[in-house]
């Protein structure tokens, strides 16, 4: 059936008419903290103790405000006779918010789920120059990250979950039959 000619104006002059007819209602922001969603997108956290410093965050992000500084330290052998290992140590994780635009890439590619996104958006310095923040004000950030949210009841189960179930009812399977296989 072919649309009415008018009818799309029609629907959009309803809305405005709706609009305009609430009550405006004004939100008192510095008294009154606003209601924001669970997952709202404030600022970066960086959880340090996951940081490998592959610099991969800092190589995808578009706006080249990541500033990661690392030095090689020398690890010893974990087992006798073993080699020694070199690993990345981080020295400087900065990230520059007067550059940022918040598009989440970073956090996206982090392999090792280092970065976050905390609800904080109270954050507004007078001098440009003082947006810079470096790992310790990051990391205080980390604590303000909610929890993520639970999967779904109905959801699929994780394909790792149900491989190791089924290696535990096969473990335990064996387990319960004693005496076969032994004379």
């Amino acid at each position: 059936m072919a649309p009415i000619p008018g009818s799309g104006l029609a629907k959009g002059l309803a809305v405005t008419l709706r609009t305009m007819t609430r009550k405006t209602v004004t939100e008192q922001y510095p008294d009154t903290l606003p209601e924001l969603p669970p997952r709202t997108r404030g600022v970066i956290g960086l959880f340090e103790e996951n940081c490998t410093v592959c610099m991969l965050c800092a190589r995808e992000c578009p706006d080249w405000c990541i500033y990661i500084d690392s030095h090689k330290e020398t690890v010893p052998p974990a087992a006798p006779g073993g080699r020694e290992r070199s690993r990345n140590v981080l020295d400087r994780f900065a990230i520059d918010f007067s550059l940022c635009m918040y598009c989440g890439i970073c956090i996206e590619v982090c392999p090792f789920d280092a970065l976050f996104w905390s609800p904080e958006f109270e954050y507004a310095e007078t001098d440009i120059r003082d947006l810079t923040h470096e790992r310790d004000k990051l990391r205080e950030w980390m604590w303000t990250v909610p929890a993520p949210a639970a999967l779904d009841p109905g959801a699929e189960e994780p394909k790792e979950i149900a491989a190791a179930r089924k290696t535990a009812e096969k473990l335990a399977a064996a387990q319960a039959q004693p005496g076969e296989g032994t004379s």
